[in-house]
């Protein structure tokens, strides 16, 4: 286990590098957490205003409306998601190949596969839908059988955003060529491996518990400090994420470009080739 964080750790200072060359790619998570706000807003207010939530939910379940409106708006944030990650991704490869990426080369770059962006939109807001339907309905041992097959998923299409970008492929293809790749580079029988996301998950854990336990400690004897703490926690945990989506973006194209040419520039070998573990 401290290996694995060890190595993560050693991820999480390459990934900084790089980043420090191009601070700007902290734009486009940033650009992805405001657009989703917009998109969440521009679903919820007509619906909340109009009270049509009764339209949506027949108790528990949702009704056939409900399941399309949900459906609409997965895609619509997977589209905004995909999107910005492609941004990233391209900027990202560009910097790892030797150039010097501009803001608005990594959306130009996305803007030409938007509309394989889209379909893949629409196929992992399917997935995603199915998986949740089942989860719902399931037992415990169910739920575990879910969360195997959607982390599968997720390794399986780990590289489909930098084959999207790089390949112009359609979605099915993108995703057949991520798991390619990842069968070529990393064996046939791999698994996820403890990286970036975890070292941030631990992170945001700590920063939460902390920030949770002096808004706790001041709430009675000094209101005003404990909102200071509140506002204060929540930006930590705002730009933990958006290093965070950084950070995960640089290193999704170094794998791309590890497992597609061998490039390991900004990384040491030995960290790319341990993304992932054998079962």
């Amino acid at each position: 286990m401290f290996e694995s964080f060890s190595r993560s750790w050693s991820l999480v200072q390459a990934s900084l590098n790089v980043l420090r060359s191009d601070k700007e790619l902290l734009i486009y998570p940033l650009v992805s957490m405001l657009a989703m706000i917009v998109v969440t807003l521009v679903f919820i207010i007509p619906i909340a205003a109009t009270g049509m939530f009764r339209m949506f939910t027949d108790g528990d379940s949702l009704t056939v409306a409900g399941v399309i409106v949900l459906f609409i708006f997965y895609v619509v944030s997977y589209t905004v998601i995909f999107f910005c990650n492609s941004a990233l991704v391209a900027g990202a490869l560009l910097r790892l190949s030797g150039g010097d990426p501009t803001l608005g080369y990594g959306f130009q770059e996305a803007s030409k596969r938007l509309p394989n962006i889209l379909g893949y939109a629409v196929i992992a807001a399917t997935v995603g839908m199915i998986l949740q339907a089942i989860r719902e309905r399931s037992n415990l041992i169910g739920r575990i059988v879910v969360s195997i097959i959607g982390g599968a998923w997720n390794l399986v299409t780990f590289l489909v955003v930098p084959v999207l970008i790089m390949e112009n492929v359609s979605p099915l293809d993108a995703i057949k060529r991520s798991f390619e790749l990842l069968k070529k580079t990393w064996g046939e029988q791999i698994v996820g491996n403890f990286s970036i996301g975890g070292v941030f998950g631990l992170l945001t854990l700590g920063v939460a518990l902390l920030g949770g336990l002096l808004i706790g400690v001041t709430a009675d004897a000094a209101p005003g400090l404990a909102i200071l703490f509140s506002i204060l926690l929540v930006l930590a945990l705002v730009a933990i994420g958006l290093l965070s989506s950084a950070l995960s973006g640089i290193y999704t194209a170094a794998l791309y470009r590890y497992a597609t040419d061998g490039s390991v520039d900004f990384f040491d070998e030995s960290l790319i080739q341990g993304a992932f573990k054998r079962k």
